[in-house]
């Protein structure tokens, strides 16, 4: 039988190995924090790695999903399990009074692209406004966010649609990053009323991702996309002081490094689709350091 130190250290292992951003926050968390980060990471890591794999054709993919939470549910039940995964965020649920509902909405999130709801341009699965975007970067994003809140801890209510915010700016950070692999995917997350207002089309972003050069109004269309995320941005830091002491330094560095992130892709002029943008690993530690020395003074002031 695993053990829940056991199920924990597992779900670090997968957290240190996949997280890339994430764990930089996680590292300044106390432990028990941490842990309970490492336990919901690599949940959220399963359900993707069952979403993406390209191995299987995606009625295989819905049928593996399907079957992977009816057995989580029964876990969360009271079902017994072996599953470190699983143990590790049931032990994480019940301690930081994370509901079920929130579970629930985040598996929808990471479902989403196996559905066959969301608008088809062709081979291309698109969204039709900004608003169905929202929604989509709400249950992939904001509900993480929303779950991270319970662990950091808060007492304000309005940390919770500040959270939903900057889940939002994180979001829009990774698509515009990931614009050009996800059009290989078939997947354009560019919704379909801003491509119109800028005069693109879906066949022009596969054209840019297989080598075309960019012009004025793929530049001026991802720049506006840009531009909401910046305002999203501004949540995160009215989130900041609202959650617990112990915890701002992790909230912090997630969103400094995501922040930089996008602030790159604006000095590289939205060419995203001749490079992959990235915060350079050299300026994660920096960002880490300085969110440890924020960590130790929290918690020598509390």
């Amino acid at each position: 039988m695993v053990t829940i130190s056991e199920a924990y250290a597992a779900c670090r292992e997968i957290a240190k190995r996949e997280a890339k951003n994430f764990y930089y926050s996680f590292r300044v968390l106390p432990q028990h924090k941490s842990d309970a980060m490492c336990a919901i990471y690599a949940f959220m890591r399963r359900a993707d790695d069952i979403a993406d794999d390209e191995s299987m054709p995606i009625e295989q993919r819905r049928v593996v999903m399907a079957q992977w939470v009816e057995v989580w549910r029964a876990a969360r039940n009271g079902g017994t399990t072996d599953d470190a995964v699983f143990l590790a965020l049931n032990d994480a649920q019940r301690r930081f009074k994370i509901s079920d509902s929130l579970l629930e909405e985040l598996v929808q999130g990471t479902t989403m692209d196996l559905e066959p709801n969301a608008v088809n341009a062709g081979a291309i699965q698109t969204f039709a406004t900004f608003d169905e975007l929202y929604r989509y970067c709400y249950l992939v994003a904001s509900v993480v966010g929303l779950v991270c809140i319970r662990v950091f801890g808060y007492t304000d209510p309005q940390a919770e649609s500040l959270a939903e915010e900057t889940g939002v700016a994180f979001q829009l950070t990774n698509i515009l990053r990931d614009v050009k692999e996800d059009a290989e995917r078939g997947r354009v997350y560019l919704p379909l009323d801003m491509l119109d207002e800028y005069g693109v089309t879906v066949e022009r972003v596969q054209a840019l991702s297989n080598g075309a050069p960019m012009l004025g109004p793929e530049k001026a269309l991802l720049s506006a996309l840009r531009a909401r995320a910046e305002q999203y941005y501004q949540s995160a830091d009215r989130l900041l002081p609202m959650v617990d002491a112990d915890s701002r330094a992790a909230l912090w560095v997630l969103v400094e490094i995501y922040h930089r992130l996008l602030r790159r892709i604006g000095d590289a002029d939205n060419e995203v689709f001749s490079q992959r943008i990235s915060v350079p690993t050299a300026e994660k530690l920096r960002v880490l350091a300085r969110g440890a020395a924020m960590s130790f003074g929290n918690r020598v002031l509390r």
